[in-house]
């Protein structure tokens, strides 16, 4: 028996800021800056890339490769794109 799977894009479900919000926080719990790059590229693109572009005070091209597979955003550059979904970082001791 053959199944076929279909892709899923995780940005089709990060409709809500509790639905982001859930996402970020899931990611940053795995303590891997890659998959935390990854999740946000995936929410700017949910969220239209180069409207958080803008917001962030980057170019939608610059935005692109930050949150790549290679990219290493700035510090900055994830300020600004967290600040741009609306999101505020908490930290809060281990």
């Amino acid at each position: 028996m053959t199944r076929t799977i279909s892709p899923w894009d995780s940005a089709e479900v990060l409709d809500t800021p509790a639905a982001v919000a859930a996402y970020l926080e899931a990611a940053l719990e795995e303590d891997d800056p890659a998959l935390l790059t990854h999740a946000l590229g995936v929410i700017a693109r949910a969220q239209g890339m180069a409207k958080i572009a803008e917001e962030a005070g980057v170019t939608r091209e610059a935005l692109y490769k930050a949150l790549s597979a290679d990219g290493d955003p700035r510090l900055s550059t994830f300020l600004g794109v967290v600040r741009a979904l609306g999101l505020r970082l908490d930290i809060r001791a281990a």
